[in-house]
């Protein structure tokens, strides 16, 4: 014989599960006392945080029905309802709400109803995720700063540049200013003015070498460069200005050959 389950949740303490009770014993279910699973949890949880239900999945066979009055009872959206009622629907469970007329979810018809709600569901998802796009596009037009707020002031920055440019190390500057190696990092970074770059090549053009303007030097027909390998014989072959990114060093522009 087929037992019949009752889950009843409310939000907060001060609630009470009797409404429910009452509604599923006016829609003509007869649920004894013992198999009334109640849980207080906030309906923002999913199913499978909710312990209450977990314990209730644990006396559910094959062949039992659950009652819920309305569908968040199953979880936190549409999706996360979709799950718990296929999921009751392998296990062999019948399951009714009573918000949708007492229609079973697990047959022919409730799934038609589930995909319905998954419709609407993912429709209302991508208004929100256009929404949202709307709003970001609409503060960058407006020059307003997106994302999390600088930890440091626009003179805190100035100050970090200008210790940095006399010789201040990265870890006695985060101790300084209380932030992190990371941060201070990343205003000297986003303050990294262009770097020079040159590159030369031998005579027979097996080999491609970079070096910042900084590095190198000229003595006669010995280059000195920031790989610090001993070159002779080599040509110059262009120069260009080219921000330094992720440490690798690129030619930006060529001129006329110059031997050096």
């Amino acid at each position: 014989m087929p037992r019949t389950f009752a889950y009843v949740r409310v939000s907060t303490v001060g609630q009470t599960t009797e409404n429910q009770i009452q509604e599923i014993e006016a829609a003509g279910f007869r649920v004894e006392p013992r198999r009334v699973v109640t849980e207080t949890i906030s309906g923002s949880t999913s199913i499978a945080q909710r312990r209450g239900f977990a314990r209730l999945m644990d006396r559910l066979e094959a062949g039992d029905i659950l009652i819920v009055t309305k569908l968040d009872r199953l979880g936190r959206d549409a999706m996360d309802v979709s799950t718990t009622v296929k999921m009751l629907g392998a296990m062999g469970v019948k399951v009714y709400c009573l918000a949708l007329g007492g229609a079973d979810l697990t047959s022919s018809s409730g799934t038609m109803t589930m995909q319905v709600l998954n419709a609407v569901a993912q429709f209302e998802r991508d208004l929100l995720i256009e929404r949202t796009q709307s709003g970001l596009r609409r503060a960058k037009s407006e020059g307003k700063t997106l994302g999390r707020p600088s930890v440091l002031s626009e003179g805190e920055r100035q100050s970090v540049l200008q210790d940095l440019a006399e010789g201040m190390s990265v870890s006695a500057l985060a101790r300084k200013f209380s932030t992190s190696r990371q941060t201070i990092m990343r205003v000297r970074s986003e303050n990294s003015p262009p770097r020079l770059f040159l590159t030369a090549g031998p005579l027979s053009p097996t080999l491609e070498t970079c070096a910042p303007m900084n590095n190198f030097s000229h003595s006669g027909h010995e280059e000195h460069y920031f790989l610090r390998v001993r070159l002779t014989g080599f040509w110059l072959a262009g120069f260009g200005y080219l921000p330094g990114v992720n440490g690798q060093s690129t030619p930006l522009l060529c001129s006329s050959h110059t031997a050096l």
